[in-house]
């Protein structure tokens, strides 16, 4: 037992000087926001949360799965044999006031990124779609054929439509758990702001995107193409986005009016990437290998169903591998040796 409270001193020592890494990360995030304010003004277009899903709502989930998240690492790092006691113990050894507060700044720097990410993507359909060109890009690239129909030629229409769409829509779950793990469930709070601020930078980078090449996606543009599929709740989801953008912009100021349609760059892929090197970063081999597989089913999802066209792949893996340049170097962190891991 002394042994562990001498490591738990010792990891709250390196805390104590972590003040400023709060600061850096927040420098981002307000940076952004005031993108976001200008954007708001120039539109005349405030910032909405609908029925709280991209702000209030999420920060309640996100504190109940790094609670549960805080009991899980309290337990695995419990001596043997575990005690209630112990656990507490270790709880309290490990996430003082101090830690607490340095993990609640990150993840509050996440949510109000993902919430400003949301209204500058639904502004963004106020600017005319690409998709023409996009479709141009795919078919050069296969020689005169569209890439989501030769993946219907090759894995066919029914079978592998209902596993990709259970694939695709696994993303909302994987990531709502993905960052407050980031943030919990590793040794130092260093190691916890690397992570959150390439998640950050992702959405950011995904932002810019959006912007660069403003698109619907190929559903929209060559909805043909994906007549052949059978009827699920992707596309619902798609006619949905679509009257959602219809309402916007025929009604801009109604405060119910919102729009979540983009298509380049994928960040379904570019999250995923963001994912997998959260795993690499903290040189978890074997879930490395499964972000590895995610991510491949990810790209074939994406395009097979129509979402994304086939070039917002390689910009969403662009991406996660700038988001993960960018957000360690953004806070001063470097990646820990292997001895350092949990």
């Amino acid at each position: 037992m002394a042994l562990q409270e001498e490591r738990l001193t010792a990891v709250d020592a390196n805390d104590r000087n972590d003040g400023w890494l709060a600061v850096r990360l927040w420098a981002v995030v307000l940076a952004f926001v005031a993108i976001a304010l200008a954007r708001s003004i120039d539109v005349g277009i405030p910032f909405r949360d609908p029925h709280g899903a991209f702000l209030v709502n999420r920060i309640g989930v996100t504190i109940a799965i790094a609670v549960g998240l805080i009991v899980l690492d309290g337990i695995l790092r419990s001596p043997r044999p575990r005690s209630r006691a112990s656990v507490v113990a270790t709880i309290r050894g490990r996430w003082t006031p101090r830690r607490l507060g340095l993990a609640a700044l990150a993840l509050l720097a996440y949510h109000v990124t993902y919430f400003t990410y949301h209204n500058l993507k639904s502004w963004d359909v106020l600017n005319a779609p690409r998709d023409d060109m996009l479709l141009r890009w795919d078919r050069w690239l296969f020689f005169g054929h569209s890439p989501a129909v030769l993946l219907h030629d090759v894995l066919g229409e029914n079978v592998a439509a209902w596993v990709l769409m259970v694939w695709y829509e696994a993303f909302p779950t994987l990531v709502i758990f993905s960052f407050p793990a980031a943030a919990v469930l590793v040794r130092r709070t260093r190691e916890a702001y690397a992570g959150i601020a390439a998640f950050v930078w992702a959405w950011i980078l995904g932002t810019f995107s959006y912007y660069a090449i403003p698109s619907l996606g190929p559903f929209n543009a060559a909805p043909e193409e994906f007549a052949g599929l059978p009827h699920m709740m992707i596309q619902d989801t798609q006619d949905k986005y679509m009257a959602q953008r219809d309402y916007l912009l025929a009604h801009p100021h109604a405060s119910d009016a919102f729009a979540q349609v983009s298509a380049f760059a994928s960040l379904h892929v570019g999250i995923t990437a963001t994912i997998l090197g959260l795993a690499w970063w903290h040189r978890m081999r074997r879930t490395t290998i499964v972000m590895w597989v995610f991510l491949a089913g990810t790209m074939v999802a994406t395009v097979y169903l129509g979402w994304h066209f086939f070039v917002d792949v390689p910009a969403g893996l662009a991406i996660g591998a700038l988001a993960w340049w960018l957000g360690p170097r953004t806070v001063g962190v470097k990646r820990p040796p292997a001895r350092s891991q949990t």
